[in-house]
């Protein structure tokens, strides 16, 4: 078990080079050799089911080498970044969603969380953002307009330096879509307000 470890960590570590060269790959591959026979002492000894030993990023190791002479070393990447990617982008919008015909919801969710940041940067953008709801209406009601932000490209400035966070008030709203679809939520608010619909 221990040379299993052993042998992983070596590929590991190969994998993560900057530069790996022909030999380096000839290493990888001893490495990956030396894994998958070590590995059996888990099935034997361990009782680990032989059926659930290939989990998918052990056998991701298989394509490494291939992967690496195609297209170069990996250079530290790790398989974890598409998981983020992959919450936002599939699981919230199915918690989202009814799980009834779920695609066509999980799109719209998607749809509607893009319009609300464009919206919401499009909004900050023109000063509507600063403050809270109520300065805004006063500002409103005393006559005033929203100042538009400078963007960074009108600005007059020689230099690239990166001064750090621009002084000034933030943002202290956003908005967020309910988790799941409410189907009677208007219906209810009207009633209880006590108004009905014309029919």
């Amino acid at each position: 078990m221990v040379k299993c470890i052993s042998a992983f960590l070596d590929f590991c570590y190969i994998a993560r080079r900057n530069t790996i060269t022909s030999r380096a790959l000839d290493q990888l591959e001893d490495a990956l050799a030396r894994f998958h026979f070590h590995r059996e002492a888990f099935v034997g000894t361990a009782g680990v089911n032989g059926d659930r030993i290939s989990l998918p990023r052990q056998h991701s190791l298989k394509h490494y080498i291939r992967s690496i002479r195609l297209f170069g070393s990996p250079n530290g990447l790790c398989s974890s970044i598409m998981e983020s990617k992959h919450i936002k982008a599939v699981k919230e919008p199915w918690r989202r969603s009814s799980r009834f015909k779920a695609l066509v919801q999980m799109l719209r969710t998607i749809c509607r969380l893009d319009k609300l940041a464009a919206a919401r940067r499009a909004h900050t953008q023109l000063g509507m953002m600063d403050g809270t709801t109520a300065s805004y209406a006063a500002m409103i009601l005393r006559g005033e307009q929203p100042q538009p932000r400078v963007p960074p490209a009108a600005v007059d400035d020689d230099e690239d330096d990166d001064n750090g966070p621009v002084s000034g008030p933030k943002s202290l709203s956003s908005v967020e879509l309910a988790r799941t679809a409410g189907t009677f939520y208007f219906c209810s608010i009207l009633a209880t307000l006590h108004i009905s619909l014309p029919m």
